[in-house]
């Protein structure tokens, strides 16, 4: 038989009536996903699509362009027609058009290509950017940075679905197409 003896300083707390519990607080082992110094705040998600893609007669280091409904493609480079098919085909696998892409080459015909949705809509407007912005009642647009006092009454429709108070931004594509994001205040 194995009798332990008690420590000293255990004993003698316990004869003066100085000993007490202690009791560790409780774990809470529950995942705490988004919760600042856990694993930080995420960012939001930037591109709907990712791929790679094989373009052999693109000329440039990067390419951007929106593809349209219809399957046109605005590029904004200077390149030749038909070059940006691969790329567009790449993330068409993953997301519908309308939808703005980037590409970058990432090394002989290789590309890496990325798109988010877009919305497209056709109106007539001065100037290539827009902005409007309604809130508390009052209205503020801009035509290329300067105030100005014209109506697009597209953008105002498109604005009143975020609500009473709301920014709608419009980029011009072509002639009559503009790529237009929309967001409460």
């Amino acid at each position: 038989m194995i009798f332990r003896r008690e420590p000293i300083h255990k004993k003698l707390a316990r004869e003066a009536g100085l000993e007490r519990e202690e009791r560790p607080e409780p774990v809470d082992p529950g995942p705490h996903w988004g919760v600042t110094g856990i694993h930080g705040v995420p960012r939001p998600r930037r591109w709907d699509a990712v791929a790679v893609a094989e373009a052999p007669r693109l000329r440039g280091e990067e390419v951007h362009f929106v593809a349209l409904s219809g399957g046109d493609l605005v590029v904004d480079e200077d390149e030749p027609p038909d070059t940006l098919a691969p790329l567009a085909e790449a993330v068409e696998q993953t997301i519908e058009p309308p939808y703005r892409a980037e590409a970058v080459r990432k090394g002989g015909d290789v590309w890496a290509v990325a798109a988010m949705a877009v919305e497209v809509v056709e109106f007539r407007a001065d100037g290539d950017r827009l902005e409007l912005v309604v809130a508390d009642g009052e209205r503020t647009f801009t035509v290329d940075g300067e105030q100005s006092s014209a109506s697009v009454p597209a953008l105002e429709r498109i604005g009143e679905r975020e609500g009473d108070s709301y920014v709608v931004r419009a980029t011009r594509l072509d002639d009559r197409l503009w790529d237009v994001e929309a967001g409460p205040l």
